[in-house]
């Protein structure tokens, strides 16, 4: 593990006593914060808020430092490159893409950060540059430890001679039919270089003519042509192994190709040939499709998405100034867009490596457990009928919290029972992403298909998984279910169902309403909380808010669910503002909350000014924060951590003293919304009170599970740099503060990992 900077101390965590309703207390935050060298401040030093991408790069070194992590696993840390990687792919499609049209458009005026477009294009430049360094740093760390577990990749010229036959054997059998190589010519236009393909580019001449056909001085023009890597071959190419031989042997996809390239290109001699990749802007997603077709608007974008500019050129570092200058020039870009990098660290390989199956190099699966409720009440029944399920949820609110409790065990469980159920009229649910083999898609068309009415809001325009949604609509519309597309202007990002059930007394509604999407195999990778409950209160809202997202009724008022764009900003100010005033009286005054973004100005301002009336807040945000914590005279009572590890930590849970000692007698609550304008402002979100007893506890441990965690845990400063935590030298091995968040909660969660 990483040794906190040198100099820092992360504020102490002071828990009050008095049993199991302890919670740390925040203390005022560090009011002189050193700066550390070489760190980059996260927008102008006068400044109120930090700038969102450059706090969002700095949540990506937090990701790039597990990797350093010599407690973790091989492949885990070889894992967290790789998706280091990824967010850094979709940074710059949909980050670095706008910033640039902002650029091109003539956009001057600084934001809240004080930074103009054009500075933080500059800043995001570099501090990727200086990533990117760190990332090929730690990859060549970790190539050593891989081959003394056995993995070992040779460069073509380390093989054998038996191992080159057998390599160009294999060349030709499975790779040499599907390569295409291009030409750029008189005759040959510039060819499309898709996104986030792996290509290599050649340069290359004829024979040189006899010397009686050459005028003096003039030689042969090198030409320019790509090839595309199948993206169905795998980089890796496992070499035959001797009987005796431990471990594995692998060569290089890429050295393979480059070694035959005299096959692909006859005649011709190869002066020089490099590895590249280009990154394209995702575009803008408009807010003017045609809502009367939605389907096809969508599909149309898509298209057209596959064409939009490139934003980034990444190029093996060894290239020549006539290749890079040729692609410069043909794919339109400036010269700092291109970015150097290794060829062995490509983002392909360096992904198959990670899902190599060595499972002694990983950690092991956990599979979660049966929420001990739902368990109790199918065993105490004897049967596994639907029955049983929701007779549980009539006895008391069940809380689960994924991937420590099952997924599949609980909220798809929901679905399916409901689905089988011949007591149940009607299911109704939002579906945001899901997986590709989705459970919730086939139990929705065999309830349909059962007579059942089912009602699914399918939002068309998640990011990047638009294409699938449209090819889950089309097959719900076809096996009858009501498929309805969200309310013009906003998108649905509510994660909630809704099932009608005829009971003996009448109709009774049950509700999961959760942080995550209804998304089996993310459900395993991230942390997330549900509530199945059938309190007649909370249900009403939820029948209210299907009816305006597939109706045409206009936004009802919600009492008890806080719902954006209607309700959650307005109840979030009160209550903070309603801290402020008990601050003031004397009174307990407490804000926890936790969050993946910060980004709200005027949620961020109004915490400033709760701070300034004493009000104690920390917040746990594992991406970017624009908040500035710890500034005296402005957030000296807000700090702000940040948890990374196994697990992404994607629920949001929010908690308000409401001038009680006892943080069970606040109130609390879970959702989907972020702080973010977007969430708050253009998107349905809902965010559900937790008024069970027990409910609450949980939420409470999983907090100050958070804020005493010193192994997975960072602290932001007032300059935006985040300082990891370092354990105490006298911490037990069984603490919270040795074992950290993801540890600690799978132990208290009962089950164990898988063998």
């Amino acid at each position: 593990m990483e040794p906190a900077h040198e100099g820092t101390t992360p504020p102490t965590i002071r828990v009050r006593p008095g049993g199991p309703a302890d919670v740390p207390m925040p203390q005022t935050a560090r009011k002189n914060v050193s700066r550390i060298p070489g760190a980059p401040f996260i927008g102008d030093e006068q400044a109120r808020f930090f700038n969102r991408d450059l706090s969002w790069l700095e949540f990506n070194r937090r990701v790039l430092a597990q990797a350093g992590d010599e407690t973790l696993p091989l492949l885990e840390r070889l894992r967290f490159l790789s998706i280091f990687t990824s967010n850094l792919d979709e940074f710059f499609m949909k980050r670095v893409g706008l910033l640039k049209r902002q650029v091109h458009a003539g956009v001057s005026a600084p934001g809240p950060d004080g930074l103009t477009p054009r500075q933080q294009l500059n800043g995001c430049r570099e501090f990727v540059t200086a990533l990117q360094g760190e990332h090929d740093a730690r990859y060549r760390e970790l190539v050593p430890l891989l081959e003394r577990a056995g993995i070992v990749m040779l460069r073509y010229t380390e093989l054998s001679a038996k191992e080159r036959r057998w390599s160009e054997d294999w060349y030709r059998a499975n790779v040499f039919p599907a390569l295409t190589p291009l030409a750029v010519n008189p005759t040959h236009r510039f060819p499309f270089i898709s996104n986030l393909s792996e290509n290599l580019a050649v340069l290359a001449t004829p024979p040189e003519p006899a010397p009686a056909q050459t005028l003096p001085g003039a030689g042969p023009e090198a030409s320019f042509a790509r090839l595309k890597f199948p993206q169905t071959i795998r980089h890796l190419v496992r070499l035959p192994s001797g009987e005796r031989e431990a471990g594995a042997r692998y060569a290089l996809l890429q050295d393979i190709i480059r070694h035959n390239l005299d096959d692909l290109f006859p005649g011709l001699r190869v002066e020089e040939h490099v590895l590249f990749r280009v990154t394209r802007s995702a575009g803008i997603q408009r807010d003017d499709l045609d809502t009367a077709n939605l389907l096809q608007s969508i599909e149309a974008d898509l298209k057209q998405r596959r064409f939009a500019r490139v934003v980034r050129l990444e190029i093996e570092e060894s290239a020549g100034e006539e290749l890079r200058r040729r692609l410069v020039d043909k794919l339109n870009i400036d010269s700092q867009d291109v970015y150097e990098r290794p060829a062995l660290s490509s983002a392909q390989l360096v992904a198959e490596l990670a899902d190599l199956e060595r499972p002694d190099l990983r950690h092991k699966p956990w599979k979660g457990v049966t929420p001990p409720r739902l368990a109790t009440a199918m065993a105490a029944s004897g049967e596994k009928s639907s029955a049983a399920f929701f007779a549980a949820i009539r006895k008391q609110d069940i809380l689960v919290h994924h991937p420590y409790e099952s997924f599949r065990m609980s909220v798809e469980r929901f679905i399916a029972a409901a689905a089988a159920d011949p007591d149940v009229l009607t299911i109704k649910q939002t579906l945001y992403r899901t997986s590709p083999d989705s459970p919730f898609i086939e139990n929705l068309v065999r309830a349909a298909e059962s007579g059942k009415q089912v009602a699914c809001l399918v939002e068309l325009r998640a990011r990047f998984d638009e294409g699938r949604n449209v090819r889950f609509a089309r097959q719900l519309e076809k096996a009858g279910v009501h498929v309805a597309y969200g309310v013009a202007g906003l998108k649905t990002h509510c994660k909630t169902s809704l099932v009608v059930r005829r009971e003996r007394h009448g109709l009774r509604c049950y509700a999961h309403l959760g942080t995550g999407n209804y998304h089996p195999r993310t459900a395993q990778l991230y942390t997330d909380c549900g509530l199945f409950t059938c309190d007649p209160e909370i249900t009403a809202d939820l029948v209210n808010l299907f009816n305006f997202l597939t109706g045409m009724a206009a936004a009802p008022s919600y009492p008890n669910l806080l719902v954006a764009p209607f309700t959650m900003r307005t109840r979030f100010n009160q209550m903070i503002e309603r801290e402020m005033e008990f601050a003031r009286r004397g009174r307990p005054a407490r804000i926890l909350v936790k969050v993946n973004a910060l980004e709200d100005r005027d949620i961020t301002e109004r915490l400033y000014a709760a701070s300034a009336a004493g009000v104690q807040i920390t917040i746990v945000c594992r991406g970017f924060c624009c908040l500035r914590p710890g500034v005296p005279g402005m957030s000296e009572n807000i700090r702000v951590l940040s948890v990374v590890g196994r697990f992404l930590e994607h629920s949001r849970i929010f908690h308000f003293a409401s001038g009680q000692e006892d943080p069970l007698d606040g109130d609390w609550y879970f959702g989907s919304a972020d702080w973010m304008y977007r969430n708050l402002s253009n998107r349905v979100e809902v965010a559900v009170p937790v008024r069970d007893r027990e409910a609450r506890e949980r939420l409470l441990r999983i907090m100050q599970v958070h804020l005493a965690d010193h192994r997975n845990a960072w602290d932001l400063t007032g300059e935006g740099h985040s300082v990891r935590r370092a354990p105490p030298r006298d911490a037990s091995p069984d603490s919270v503060e040795l074992l950290g968040t993801f540890e600690t909660l799978m132990r208290e969660a009962g089950g164990q990992p898988t063998a």
